[in-house]
């Protein structure tokens, strides 16, 4: 065995270079000799073995343009003799393999080439890899049919298009109705081989003028020409029909499948993609409200309309609160119902408008839902407990998560992961999930709830007795206190039935060692009831209604 230092100069450079994946070449164009430093065949994993002993033999491989420019650099060399690059396809009866090329010419006295050298390199992998990627760009991996991205953009060519002279042009949008009813029954891989049966279906009916693509888990958009309003209930039918017809074989069983449709007619009812696409799937909506296998097509509605552009609205004032900072907290104070002593307070989620002016949680949370941005804002609420606990030692302060964040698996994680951050405060922390929130998914609400009690900090589950936890499913949660839903408290001295079911929720969670609070108490009599039924706090605006200063700055 030699060793490194035993080789030559040049014998050490042609490992290093066959080490690095290249292969060098010797060539001479006044007679076309081609000189290589090992097989090039082999090397460059082309399918018929040969050893490009000359340029011709080299050049009969490659592509055209290729060849040109090779023997541009003998006619009409750099100046300076290089460096070149080159990247070109070779097929030799296989599959074709990609070569990149990089080199330099040694000119003689007259400045011509007299010799070029360079290397080569199998880059076949990389420009497949760049490929996929340039097609997935514009289309969805697992139907192959185009994204939402690329859909939308010849939803605007169409529209361009019909400004001039008008054609009959329709957009729907196709759901696939209850797709996690198929996932819990077969599985997901039997749901993914029912969303590509369900749109090869669609794009056999829309046809080679129509445009297919996949816009959400299990939707699709289709653009169909030569439909206008008139012929949209016919189209739909049949699309209909060729989901609903034939059952969709898996490799866990025969699948019946249908899809729910909803349609806008881009001449008559869309100015521009975004809006084309939103009015199907509104009309989707309604389509789906009534049933499955239905549809229904886009009707303007002044009433929607104006609901629509408040929705908006108050959409942007929730982007640009939370980029303004504008996003504060309420302090509504809970009281120990024994003493009526401040045990705590509950963080109200408010936006303060540039002037000052206060806007409730009931105006924008419910569109921050819609709309997916609360999210953002359960996040943020979230750093301002902290900080307002970081703040003041002697704080205890609960806060609210919403169901969207509850029922995101990564969502949670960062949420979880921040109050890890701050393990320093987490004992004087509550996160209120509400009962509806936690039924949305029991494992992944129980691994919360272990979490965030692990960190130290108590878990509540707000509006308790409005949803429908059994008795095990509290149980298995293992949060630390339950707060009773406003809604029985509210006008509670005159309710018998309410007076039945509040004393029984706290029963209950007595059993369970939970601690209870009592919301929306309004009054002396309906405190004097809930301590007589052992509620443990109390919180209501008979104690206090949610201020923005800070309770303990006053």
């Amino acid at each position: 065995m030699r060793l490194l230092a035993d080789l030559s100069e040049a014998e050490r450079l042609r490992l290093a270079i066959s080490a690095a994946g290249d292969l060098v070449y010797d060539w001479t164009p006044g007679d076309g000799r081609m000189v290589w430093s090992g097989d090039p065949a082999a090397h460059l994993g082309l399918a018929e073995a040969t050893q490009f002993l000359n340029d011709n033999e080299f050049h009969a491989l490659i592509d055209h343009a290729a060849a040109e420019a090779r023997m541009r650099l003998v006619l009409s060399p750099p100046a300076d003799g290089g460096p070149f690059h080159l990247e070109y396809s070779m097929q030799t009866g296989g599959a074709p393999v990609w070569v990149e090329e990089r080199g330099v010419c040694l000119l003689g006295e007259d400045g011509q080439a007299e010799r070029i050298v360079g290397l080569v390199r199998n880059i076949t992998e990389r420009k497949l890899r760049e490929a996929h990627l340039a097609w997935a760009a514009s289309y969805d991996e697992m139907t192959g049919h185009l994204n939402r991205l690329r859909l939308r953009e010849r939803l605007a060519q169409h529209l361009e298009l019909n400004t001039g002279k008008p054609k009959a042009v329709a957009y729907f949008v196709a759901a696939i109705d209850d797709l996690a009813v198929i996932n819990e029954t077969y599985g997901f891989d039997a749901a993914d081989e029912v969303i590509v049966a369900v749109g090869r279906r669609l794009s056999e009916v829309a046809g080679a003028n129509g445009v297919i693509g996949r816009t959400a888990g299990n939707k699709f958009g289709i653009i169909l020409e030569g439909c206008g309003a008139p012929e949209m209930s016919e189209r739909a039918a049949s699309l209909r029909t060729a989901v609903r017809t034939r059952v969709i074989p898996t490799r866990a069983g025969t699948v019946s499948a249908t899809v729910s449709l909803g349609g806008v007619a881009l001449t008559n009812d869309a100015r521009s993609s975004q809006e084309a696409m939103a009015r199907a799937e509104e009309a989707l909506d309604r389509s789906k409200s009534t049933g499955r296998d239905t549809f229904a097509a886009y009707t303007h509605s002044p009433q929607r309309e104006s609901l629509r552009k408040r929705t908006v609205s108050i959409g942007d004032q929730i982007v640009t609160a939370l980029a303004e900072n504008r996003i504060v907290l309420a302090y509504q104070p809970i009281v120990e119902a024994k003493t009526g002593d401040i045990a705590g307070h509950e963080c109200l989620v408010r936006i303060q408008r540039p002037e000052g002016e206060i806007i409730g949680a009931a105006d924008f949370v419910p569109v921050a839902e819609q709309l997916g941005l609360v999210r953002r804002l359960d996040r943020r609420v979230l750093e301002l407990t902290v900080a307002a606990l970081e703040e003041y030692r002697g704080a205890s302060l609960s806060l609210n998560v919403s169901g969207m964040t509850a029922s995101d698996g990564p969502t949670l994680e960062s949420y979880v992961a921040y109050i890890e951050a701050h393990a320093d405060v987490a004992s004087r922390l509550v996160v209120e999930l509400t009962e509806t929130a936690a039924l949305l998914d029991m494992e992944e609400s129980m691994r919360f709830v272990s979490r965030v009690r692990a960190l130290g900090a108590k878990v509540a589950i707000d509006d308790f007795g409005a949803g429908y936890t059994s008795f095990r499913n509290l149980q298995s949660l293992h949060v630390d206190m339950v707060k009773i839903d406003g809604s029985f408290v509210k006008g509670l001295a005159a309710s018998r039935d309410n007076q039945i079911f509040v004393r029984t929720l706290v029963d209950l969670a007595r059993n369970f060692n939970l601690s209870t609070v009592a919301e929306w108490v309004s009054d002396a009599r309906e405190a004097d009831i809930l301590r007589a039924f052992g509620v443990d706090y109390l919180q209501g605006f008979y104690f206090g209604k949610p201020e923005i200063e800070k309770p303990w700055k006053k």
